[in-house]
């Protein structure tokens, strides 16, 4: 076998030496490191990418296909590590836009190949949250199968975010019911939220704060004005009155006050699902340790404390607290726009450098596939490609670090 093996290293290698060094960019060391990046992808809770393309383009001896090939399958890999190897029908109901989708990855492959640093480049296209590296530490050290593979569904999440979120935002976790601010890369503070039903479950998106509506008025959406308001103020308007409630210009609204839904404010946060953090006059859910009653929206415990938070620079809590009193709607914009980013994870930190696994509230986590996807070559192409580290020494050293031909 290792005749064999030594074989394939010496065509492999007198394949790529038969045309000058500046025409081929994968020299053996190389392929080589391709090749070990492809396997170490399980390391990130990634499926393994097939090599037969690959191994059937250096068969051929052909330098300009064992390029072509190798690009292709180094490319899948760096893609696959930016942005994750999940499907469109696994990331459905995934609002969140990864901008990481228009970095000029060609280029950044081109400059990682030629500089031989495939490894680096590979490890720079992770997710940079702290979160993330957490994650991953506890998938290499877990045995339990279900918590792995929940794990790994959840780094995939993140790869379906930008790598960076941003110096200042807000992060909300429906599944953990909890939001946290970020405040030029430090955390400010975390506050309970209320999300969804199952029935009516919060969705994944990203909008932008922009301010805080002070003693709001509700626009009753269409749903649950079919489902309640309606016949309230149809039925009994007396009753709907003293709630608040009123119907004019062809739609339901309730007035600011202590029966709002949306309790003392709301924030900015425009977006096409009508979906806001707000406050509510039902405080005493927050006490609850699944907090999953709202229409979707998501109801922020001690939101005028978090509204406050926000509104740094602009107003103190003392100015907050005069405009409440005034029961009268009033608009602040905040000093700077932020992003809000209202996601879905259920493998999360324990705060004691440990991963806890949260309930799946939605069942989501069942749409996303941690089985190896794509084949790994048969048997003899598996054996082709084991010759590869035996080229490390054949055609590498210190004066040739690259395994290239000399000149």
């Amino acid at each position: 076998m290792l005749k064999v093996l030594g074989a394939f290293g010496a065509a492999l290698s007198l394949a790529i030496c038969a045309t000058p060094a500046a025409a081929q960019e994968w020299t053996p060391f190389k392929i080589t490191g391709l090749y070990r990046s492809v396997t170490a992808a399980s390391n990130e809770g990634l499926p393994r990418l097939s090599t037969d393309a690959l191994v059937a383009a250096i068969s051929t001896s052909d330098p300009e296909a064992i390029d072509a090939a190798a690009n292709d399958l180094a490319l899948r890999l760096a893609r696959m590590h930016l942005l994750g190897a999940a499907g469109q029908s696994e990331r459905r109901g995934w609002h969140i836009v990864d901008t990481d989708a228009r970095l000029p990855l060609e280029e950044m492959l081109a400059t990682a190949v030629r500089q031989n640093r495939l490894s680096i480049f590979y490890a720079g296209l992770r997710p940079k949250a702290r979160e993330y590296a957490l994650l991953r530490s506890a998938y290499a050290a877990e045995t339990d199968p279900e918590r792995r593979e929940t794990i790994a569904r959840n780094m995939e999440r993140w790869r379906w975010l930008p790598r960076d979120l941003g110096d200042t935002y807000v992060f909300v976790n429906a599944a953990r019911f909890e939001a946290d601010l970020y405040r030029e890369g430090e955390h400010v503070g975390t506050w309970r939220v209320i999300v969804g039903t199952t029935r009516t479950p919060t969705p994944v998106f990203q909008a932008t704060i922009e301010g805080v509506v002070l003693n709001p008025w509700w626009e009753v959406p269409a749903s649950i004005a079919r489902e309640s308001v309606a016949a309230l103020v149809r039925n009994n308007p007396a009753t709907a009155r003293a709630r608040g409630y009123v119907y004019e210009n062809g739609r339901y609204r309730q007035r600011p006050g202590p029966n709002n839904a949306l309790g003392q404010m709301k924030l900015v946060m425009p977006n096409p699902y009508s979906v806001y953090m707000h406050d509510t006059p039902n405080r005493d859910l927050f006490d609850r340790e699944v907090r999953s009653f709202s229409h979707g929206c998501i109801r922020t415990g001690d939101a005028i404390g978090y509204a406050t938070t926000l509104l740094e620079g602009v107003a103190t809590r003392e100015e907050v607290d005069a405009i409440l009193a005034t029961g009268q709607t009033r608009t602040l914009s905040i000093a700077e726009p932020m992003p809000v980013y209202i996601t879905y994870f259920t493998a999360v930190s324990d705060g004691m450098g440990g991963v806890a696994i949260l309930d799946d509230i939605y069942n989501r986590d069942r749409n996303i596939r941690v089985s190896a996807r794509g084949g790994q070559g048969g048997p003899a192409a598996r054996a082709a490609l084991a010759a590869w580290p035996l080229l490390d020494s054949a055609s590498a050293s210190p004066q040739n670090p690259d395994g290239d031909c000399g000149s």
